[in-house]
């Protein structure tokens, strides 16, 4: 990997195209047409001397208009693509805000058995690329060579754990703690987490489930939490059936670490002619559109997909335009959609000759 132009230090100050030429070892004039896309000056020093101005935050002419930006999305990413809608809303809003700017979207499917990334490294090394969006993509190695590429790059939906590279993600400790504050609040004690462990972001949303129950002095056991094969609906009710098959599921409402999940929960409790919510809340997350066409409606955490990506556009635009001051974790806020699906639980009835008007309380 060749070494990066090193700017000469200078009173503070806006940087000038002489310090950028002596930084690269070239003339100021060929700064000059290296900056405005003018004929004459070599693919590799052009990219050395825009890598220098972008890190010296030299206000760069625009050269987004007719750019391209290159969308690598995981395996996940595109199956979630093909199987629910959050996948689908993200790109909306990428492709919105591209259009807006004037600027070409290539997707581009990064398989995860591809141990040589030959499709990542093919596309980064070409030119005409502005700029890399990694959709839904926790693996370290591709990290490792966006970071050596030089290009400016924007994680959506994860992040990377070492800082490298500058991310954008719902907040996803806090929604899920804000989902079940809200669940306590209506007097739930016992509430279950259901997910399928694996990704960064999830495990985020089991902290904000433990933060709220701690917070309230709440107990989190471990049996609690309900971990599924696949996002799939199918697989939420078979994992959840299975608990309450055999008594093993003592929680008043589950909180879903994904609509699906949510959805395949109602099926469970539906088989079993358990009554949601009077019997069991159930609550998700994502919002997704057909969360509000179950029956009962779905109360749930609606997850800013299409904003996602119409932040990681301009986060993009900015770093390939200024330069990356330094490499930041962006958070978009989660709101509460409260619909059909939650309640207050129904009251145990004491020992000892409560009256039957007092409800009951069954238990899983």
């Amino acid at each position: 990997m060749s070494k990066k132009p090193t700017l000469p230090s200078k009173t503070p100050g806006r940087t000038r195209l002489g310090d950028i030429a002596l930084a690269c070892n070239v003339s100021i004039s060929t700064v000059s047409r290296a900056l405005t896309g003018q004929k004459g000056v070599r693919d590799d020093i052009r990219e050395r001397i825009l890598d220098a101005a972008r890190r010296a935050r030299y206000p760069l002419p625009n050269r987004i208009q007719g750019a391209r930006i290159a969308v690598f999305a995981s395996t996940a990413a595109m199956t979630d693509y093909r199987r629910t809608q959050f996948t689908w809303h993200v790109l909306e809003g990428l492709k919105a805000a591209a259009t807006a700017k004037e600027i070409e979207i290539s997707l581009v499917p990064l398989p995860d058995s591809d141990e040589n990334h030959a499709p990542l490294r093919d596309v980064l090394d070409s030119q005409s690329i502005l700029g890399a969006l990694l959709l839904t993509i926790d693996d370290m190695q591709v990290m490792e060579r966006i970071q050596e590429s030089g290009k400016p790059a924007v994680l959506i939906n994860g992040d990377d754990p070492l800082m490298r590279i500058s991310s954008v993600s719902p907040c996803n400790r806090s929604a899920s703690r804000m989902a079940c504050d809200y669940l306590i609040g209506l007097g739930h004690q016992r509430i279950g987490f259901v997910m399928r462990p694996g990704r960064t972001t999830i495990r985020r949303r089991l902290e904000g489930w433990r933060d709220a129950l701690a917070e309230h002095g709440l107990p989190c056991p471990d049996e609690n939490v309900i971990d599924v094969e696949d996002w799939t609906p199918e697989c939420a009710e078979q994992a959840i059936g299975e608990r309450l098959d055999r008594g093993a599921l003592d929680v008043t409402a589950l909180l879903c670490a994904a609509d699906s999940l949510a959805l395949g929960a109602l099926s469970a409790l539906t088989a079993r002619q358990i009554a949601c919510p009077d019997e069991m809340s159930i609550m998700g997350m994502d919002d997704l559109p057909i969360s509000d066409l179950l029956t009962p409606r779905l109360t749930t955490m609606h997850i800013p997909a299409r904003e996602l990506g119409e932040t990681a556009v301009d986060m993009l635009v900015e770093l390939a335009t200024h330069g990356e001051r330094v490499v930041r974790r962006t958070e978009l806020a989660c709101c509460l959609v409260e619909r059909d699906s939650t309640a207050p639980p129904m009251r145990e009835i004491a020992s000892g000759g409560a009256s039957a008007d007092a409800g009951r309380r069954i238990r899983f």
